[in-house]
């Protein structure tokens, strides 16, 4: 019997951590495709800062400079890293949250996570997530910020800039940018916990459960979460985003930046408080969709996947004989017919009747 209840538990871990990488996956690429443009944009933004000269909004204009300049494929400009990094990215992050959260749910011995609990679980995934999938985000970066650099040599496609890179920078260039990523681990600590919190409340109000949700409140859980997490930590990502591009800046007249606390210096004396939010406006147009699309889609795809993917059965031993007798007699424990005694019901009612 034991053996049977690991055999289940381990056919439910492995159902379930394909559902959550699977949905994970899908989703991050869906949510990718839909916003790359406003993603080129907010990059450049948060690199280089506002156009000279601009005319009319940031980003109409940002969006004519870059189709003039190179192109409709430079608004698509670093899609296929982004779908590289995200596909292990939100795989990793599911993945590990709905881990951590189950742990914490054993560990604590209740089905609803505290706050705090939300807060370690979302925490310890972004931390994940971060280390693993950095120097793919290193790549992005690069990529959609080259076409402004006519000075270096340009990369010609994701495996030539990971080359290069390692190359070139060694091991620290493919980790730029890790410190601020780390700290980003506060977006998803506040992102996470709301969402489930502003799930949880529109469940008890449509008087449902939370995987009943229909894809309109999951909508309006993830934007709200998403907008909250996105303003309160915004300045980490301009950091982040300057010193993955620096490296390529190198042998031109970029600024150089020694570190999380020089680059956050020279921001602050340079541009004030706003060269923090710098490219924030974009972001949010960016983020919010994105993340509406991402979380629906994940939800979803994860509900599909559950239901769709076998769960195997593990062996069931045979019943013994008076384990039979028992189920098929009746209340005063007589042992039932065999089946060939059994009598036709027609035949039996016409006994009756005789």
């Amino acid at each position: 019997m034991s053996n049977n209840c690991q055999n289940s538990g381990t056919s439910h871990n492995i159902r379930g951590l394909i559902s959550n990488a699977g949905a994970g996956a899908a989703a991050g690429a869906i949510a990718a495709t839909f916003v790359c443009p406003l993603d080129v944009i907010k990059t450049r933004l948060q690199v280089h800062g506002l156009p000279p000269v601009q005319k009319g909004s940031v980003i109409v204009t940002s969006l004519q400079n870059i189709v003039r300049t190179e192109g409709f494929r430079g608004l698509y400009r670093g899609l296929s890293p982004t779908i590289l990094a995200l596909l292990p990215n939100w795989a990793v992050y599911f993945t590990c949250y709905e881990q951590i959260k189950g742990l914490l749910r054993t560990h604590e011995g209740c089905n609803e996570l505290t706050t705090i609990g939300n807060i370690i679980a979302a925490a310890g995934a972004g931390a994940a997530t971060a280390i693993s999938t950095n120097p793919l985000w290193v790549v992005k970066t690069r990529l959609q910020t080259q076409g402004m650099r006519p000075n270096v040599v340009p990369y010609k496609s994701v495996l030539s800039a990971l080359t290069r890179i390692t190359h070139e920078e060694g091991l620290r260039g493919l980790y730029s940018g890790i410190l601020p990523s780390l700290a980003g681990v506060s977006h998803v600590a506040i992102q996470f916990p709301a969402y489930e919190k502003i799930k949880l409340y529109m469940a008890k109000k449509d008087n449902t459960t939370v995987d009943k949700l229909n894809p309109g409140s999951v909508a309006i859980a993830s934007s709200i979460s998403k907008v909250t997490a996105s303003v309160m930590t915004y300045p980490h990502e301009v950091i982040r985003s300057r010193l993955q591009e620096q490296g390529q800046a190198k042998n031109s007249s970029g600024v150089q930046y020694a570190g999380v606390i020089d680059c956050t210096k020279k921001v602050f004396q340079k541009e004030g408080i706003r060269g923090f939010y710098r490219g924030c406006a974009t972001n949010l147009l960016r983020t919010t969709p994105s993340a509406v699309i991402t979380f629906t889609s994940y939800e979803m795809i994860h509900r599909f996947l559950t239901r769709t993917i076998p769960q195997n059965e593990p062996n069931k031993p045979k019943p013994e004989a008076s384990d039979i007798d028992m189920k098929n007699g009746d209340d005063r424990g007589e042992s039932p017919p065999s089946q060939s005694n059994k009598i036709p019901l027609g035949n039996k009612d016409q006994l009756t009747r005789h």
